[in-house]
């Protein structure tokens, strides 16, 4: 449990959800729990880069998490073994991820396609030896493999992608990875023509530069 949330905060959002008086409520809320909250929403936002937010000033974005707390304050209870400090910390973190994405689409779908381009760089000419890479391509596998049918409900098309994440899944081995390099090596795999290989290859990046870019910037994985 942080410092700024004590025993003392949990035991007062417990007498503050079995307050009867108005007054009273107000008093704890304001000088026992409200500080708390602050403090909670603040570190989750700046921890987890929760910087996506149509609001003008983080301030801001914390006020709206905190209304949120405040509005689900009555369900919490401790008879069940959960802590204030996890459970709202948990509630805010799922508030905060949810207008996060909602933000970074609209950012997506307004922002021009040069800009985009420019922060994922050209297709395929990346660098799969790069260790900031590292993490998100083993997520990134991880998800495709796992939903490779919905992803390509086809089933040649499929064996395509799986290929193509076999390629990814081997890339210790590889140095720079292009479009050139993909044909030769996925066909060295499976039996495929040029277009096939082109459009499997073409969604399974589109997945990849909307997810990346979204690492990027916020600093943690969220498949979408």
């Amino acid at each position: 449990m942080a410092v700024y949330f004590t025993q003392k905060t949990e035991d007062a959002i417990v007498r503050y959800n079995n307050e009867v008086d108005f007054s009273i409520k107000s008093k704890i809320y304001e000088y026992e729990i409200h500080p708390a909250f602050f403090k909670l929403t603040e570190n989750i936002v700046h921890t987890f880069k929760f910087y996506y937010t149509e609001v003008e000033n983080i301030e801001d974005l914390q006020h709206e998490v905190i209304i949120f707390l405040l509005s689900k304050i009555h369900l919490f209870d401790p008879s069940k073994g959960a802590k204030a400090y996890s459970y709202f910390g948990t509630i805010a973190k799922r508030y905060l991820i949810l207008d996060n994405q909602k933000n970074y689409k609209k950012r997506i779908e307004t922002a021009p396609v040069e800009e985009i381009n420019d922060d994922s760089k050209h297709s395929y000419e990346l660098d799969l030896s790069s260790s900031n890479l590292s993490v998100f391509m083993d997520e990134y596998i991880e998800y495709c493999t796992q939903n490779i049918y919905k992803i390509f409900p086809k089933e040649g098309d499929a064996r395509i992608a799986d290929a193509v994440l076999e390629l990814f899944r081997k890339r210790e081995h590889l140095t720079i990875f292009n479009k050139k390099a993909l044909y030769i090596y996925v066909r060295e795999i499976i039996d495929a023509k040029t277009p096939k290989i082109t459009k499997v290859s073409n969604k399974l990046y589109e997945i990849f530069k909307h997810n990346y870019l979204f690492y990027k910037e916020n600093g943690y994985i969220n498949f979408q």
